[in-house]
């Protein structure tokens, strides 16, 4: 397993020793990512790529030849492009600001309870579209008392909105699962699927060049995407994690730090186990 960097873990999570010019490499990784040039080539391509998407299925909405429900799929078609779009370039220019040191972590009173609800009610509704019949969303017992804390949970929701997605561009079936808990300090968060794109994944998540990770594997999408929740982890001074689920599928763990809100009662573990049988 690695850690936000890409650095090896042992199996229990730990990260492995290292000697000092082993070290020394590793702080030479917190540097951001390079391959900014190609990222932005990419961009343009996706961009007019679904633009393209866009103009040919409205113009197809326009023929008399069609019927209602092709119509109807056309205008899916058509809202799903420019949701890409729209979720592609918040990703990349969140990540711009982060770079250009203008973002910093805001911390605030969070009732963790409630915003996991309202996160994973998010979730399965959309779920509940057609091209998603086949996967399942699989969540902790939300009626179980929960905390408050003291954490950013803008970024956090960020973070776990993007890995969500991706997540689901590549579960074409089986099942999603989410889960939290908060103990000793530390607010942890675990996503895993029966996917296909743990190799992507991880390539991506270690990535120090993202010219060469998307000459691997071209999907601008992730690449943006795992980026910024790098970037957003890193300013948190949390840390992430990839492990493999089954042959294909990835778990994805990221842990921050936080501190009990007003009134708050004990921590009360709420994750269940991530992991599926093997």
């Amino acid at each position: 397993m690695f850690d936000l960097f890409g650095h090896m873990k042992g199996d229990s999570g730990d990260p492995v020793p290292v000697q000092r010019d082993q070290a020394r490499n590793c702080d030479q990784m917190i540097e951001p990512v390079s391959g900014c040039s190609t990222v932005l080539t990419e961009l343009s391509r996706e961009m007019r790529t679904q633009m393209n998407a866009i103009v040919a299925f409205s113009f197809m909405m326009n023929k008399k030849e069609y019927c209602e429900p092709e119509k109807e799929e056309f205008s899916n078609h058509i809202y799903n492009s420019c949701e890409q779009i729209i979720s592609l370039f918040d990703n990349f220019l969140d990540s711009a600001i982060i770079d250009a040191g203008n973002s910093i972590s805001e911390p605030g009173v969070v009732h963790t309870g409630e915003m996991f609800s309202d996160l994973f009610s998010e979730f399965r509704e959309i779920l509940k579209h057609e091209r998603y019949k086949d996967l399942l969303l699989v969540t902790d017992n939300m009626a179980c008392q929960s905390t408050d804390c003291l954490f950013d949970a803008n970024r956090v929701t960020r973070v776990i909105r993007n890995l969500f997605q991706i997540a689901l561009n590549h579960t074409k079936s089986g099942y999603i699962k989410v889960g939290y808990k908060i103990a000793e300090g530390h607010l942890k968060f675990c996503i895993t699927d029966s996917g296909q794109g743990f190799l992507k994944c991880r390539e991506f998540l270690q990535s120090r060049d993202l010219s060469e990770s998307l000459a691997k594997f071209d999907d601008i999408h992730m690449a943006v995407s795992m980026d910024l929740v790098r970037k957003l982890i890193r300013m948190m001074d949390g840390s992430i994690r990839i492990e493999n689920n089954g042959k294909t599928g990835s778990s994805i763990s990221f842990s921050i730090s936080v501190m009990p809100g007003a009134n708050s009662d004990n921590s009360i573990n709420k994750f269940s186990s991530t992991m599926s049988p093997t």
